[in-house]
């Protein structure tokens, strides 16, 4: 990547901040939601861990790292409506007859999610560590969660921006995210163990990309590290964040071509 691409896409990157910054409505949302979940959950499904089988001391060591999943599918599922917001109100036009790079139109956003998903990330931790939180693997562990769902939040907004361009519609968007949402979570270890999941559920959580950031995370965060989990799990999130966001440009050229 070029020098030029890393410094328009800064730039881009910058122009989305402000732009969440001056919506405090929304940033209070952003970081409120998580943790009603976080608190809710917690207090719903503490006595889960009491099934033989569960594996966990503490339900809240184990719904953290669900809760910020969780967070960060929910959040970046939702990246295409702001490219939809801009192709409707005719900026993203007007930057393509300015000299800036192409790919750093789309991969601002992308790159506003991953920094929107770790910030959120790392207010989760802090309070599930006052909630009573422990985490075993410390600063390592930690870090690879964030990462992990930092690069999930990458996935699944790339996707949602490739979704946002082809087809241009609030309304599909929303029926295709809430269509999507809560499967891909409950599908995964977010807040059961796979191990009391029925085999159908158990087979489908293997494929399921939210279920390789959980894995990578809590792999990491256990007191003694897989790292082996880590690294497999975690090479299958970059990998399928790359074509997505190989998807998303793809379908930015095909924008470009129609207007």
């Amino acid at each position: 990547m070029s020098t030029a691409v890393v410094s328009d896409t800064w730039y881009m990157t910058q122009r989305q901040f402000m732009a969440f910054l001056r919506q405090p409505a929304y940033l209070i949302i952003t970081l409120i939601q998580p943790v009603i979940w976080l608190f809710l959950f917690g207090a719903l499904f503490r006595r889960v861990v009491e099934i033989p089988g569960f594996g966990s001391g503490s339900y809240l060591d184990y719904l953290v790292p669900g809760v910020i999943v969780m967070s960060a599918v929910s959040s970046n599922m939702w990246a295409g409506m702001g490219t939809l917001e801009e192709i409707e109100r005719g900026t993203l036009n007007r930057f393509l007859i300015t000299p800036v790079r192409r790919s750093a139109l789309m991969n601002a956003n992308v790159v506003m999610q991953a920094m929107t998903t770790a910030f959120q990330s790392v207010i989760i931790v802090l309070l599930g560590w006052i909630g009573g939180a422990h985490y075993p693997g410390g600063a390592a562990g930690l870090i690879v969660l964030i990462v992990a769902s930092s690069v999930l939040g990458t996935i699944f907004g790339a996707f949602s921006n490739a979704l946002g361009m082809l087809v241009r519609e609030r309304e599909s968007i929303i029926g295709i995210n809430t269509f999507l949402l809560l499967p891909l979570t409950f599908l995964s270890s977010a807040f059961m163990a796979t191990t009391l999941m029925p085999h159908w559920m158990q087979v489908v959580a293997r494929f399921n990309p939210v279920n390789w950031a959980l894995e990578a995370g809590r792999s990491a965060m256990s007191a003694h590290a897989d790292w082996w989990s880590v690294l497999s799990h975690g090479g299958w999130l970059v990998l399928l964040s790359a074509a997505a966001v190989w998807l998303s440009m793809r379908t930015f050229r095909s924008y470009q071509k129609s207007v």
